[in-house]
């Protein structure tokens, strides 16, 4: 799809909403992907490129990654193959691709008041698909949820396409001023019949089941199907501009952090992870500090067992534990208080101990904070 005006001729205007900072998407060029790909996956939710969930339920088996393919002035994109069908589909079952937008990076839009202002969210997809397929985008904080039920089209198989689609503002809508969920955006791939049967909706309206995904694509009837994005954008104005490049590596993975942030032990070699002390003879804390305040309290997730930890100087035997209970000192806590297990034996309560990887165990170790939306 062509754009309406060159980007250079939006230099300056309202409708480019200011050339850089515009794109209120983080990590729509699939730049950042901090947990690794995801393979063999029938049911749950995955990330392969950090803030783009994939969900699936009994939808046949998938695999989610972050790869090289991607059109001209990217380097990245996120894809989804279906790597074995399933059997006939039940009304609820489906797979998307999601991307939640925090409330408080939406305020701009001014929605609920008469000024509300229009969007556009622009994307470049592939698929071995060809037809009209649904993009649905959701208000949260409405009760009951509002929505807009979109369609775009592929109209070439496995080829990088462009499209770019306006929303009007909505003056009766709701986006809190808080760090919640402003806006889901769905890019849907397949559904059971819950979903399907209804029509398009490019108005703001209450949001109906049958109207999700009235355009089925239908990737992942057929093994070997596959659906990938990349140069996500949603800017306000009603006109698309050119992706907005200028936001560098880091400063990206910064914004990530604010959501995830992991350390792992690398394959064959230790790795500190964090500094702690010892409150009791047999159990202790550990601190870590964030690169980035989070954007709530985190879930910690200890990757690996139990003996793939090793406590220095301690080295004990059975390794302590790690548990999956975090603690922060405010809601978006830059340091984070890890509680450390409870099976150490005779240990010298007050001792300082260094948490890390046990090099030994094939680089398993490591720690996950979880603040997404």
């Amino acid at each position: 799809m062509s754009r309406a005006r060159d980007f250079a001729d939006l230099a300056g205007s309202a409708d480019a909403g200011g050339l850089t900072g515009r794109n209120l998407i983080i990590n729509g060029a699939m730049q950042v992907a901090q947990r690794g790909d995801a393979t063999g996956k029938t049911s749950g939710a995955y990330y392969a490129s950090d803030r783009f969930q994939t969900s699936l339920v009994s939808i046949g088996t998938w695999s989610i990654e972050n790869v090289s393919d991607a059109p001209a002035g990217f380097s990245n994109s996120h894809k989804l193959t279906c790597t074995a069908v399933t059997g006939t589909l039940s009304a609820g079952d489906y797979a998307f691709c999601r991307h939640k937008v925090e409330a408080q990076n939406l305020q701009q839009l001014d929605y609920g008041a008469s000024g509300a202002k229009a969007f556009t969210i622009s994307f470049y997809v592939k698929s071995n698909k060809t037809g009209n397929a649904s993009l649905e985008i959701n208000q949260q904080d409405t009760s009951p949820v509002r929505a807009v039920a979109l369609q775009y089209t592929i109209n070439a198989a496995n080829t990088w396409e462009y499209k770019e689609i306006t929303v009007a503002g909505d003056t009766s809508g709701v986006i809190n001023n808080d760090n919640g969920v402003g806006f889901e955006i769905f890019w849907w791939l397949r559904s059971g019949s819950t979903y399907t049967g209804g029509s398009h909706q490019t108005a703001w309206y209450e949001r109906s089941n049958s109207d999700r995904n009235a355009s089925n694509l239908d990737v992942g009837s057929s093994a070997n199907d596959y659906w990938a994005v990349t140069g996500v954008q949603l800017e306000v104005g009603s006109v698309g501009t050119d992706f907005d490049h200028s936001e560098s590596y880091g400063e990206t993975l910064a914004k990530c952090q604010r959501y995830f942030f992991q350390v792992r032990e690398g394959s064959g070699e230790f790795t500190q992870f964090a500094h702690g002390r010892f409150y009791s003879t047999s159990a202790g804390n550990a601190l870590v500090r964030f690169p980035q305040a989070m954007r709530a309290n985190p879930t910690l997730t200890a990757l690996g067992a139990t003996g793939d930890y090793d406590f220095s100087p301690t080295n004990l035997p059975q390794a302590g534990q790690v548990t999956t209970t975090a603690n922060t000192a405010g809601s978006t806590s830059d340091v984070i208080a890890m509680a450390v297990g409870n099976n150490f034996s005779s240990v010298t309560s007050g001792a300082m101990y260094i948490l890390g990887g046990n090099a030994g165990t094939g680089g398993n170790a490591g720690l996950q904070f979880d603040a997404e939306l």
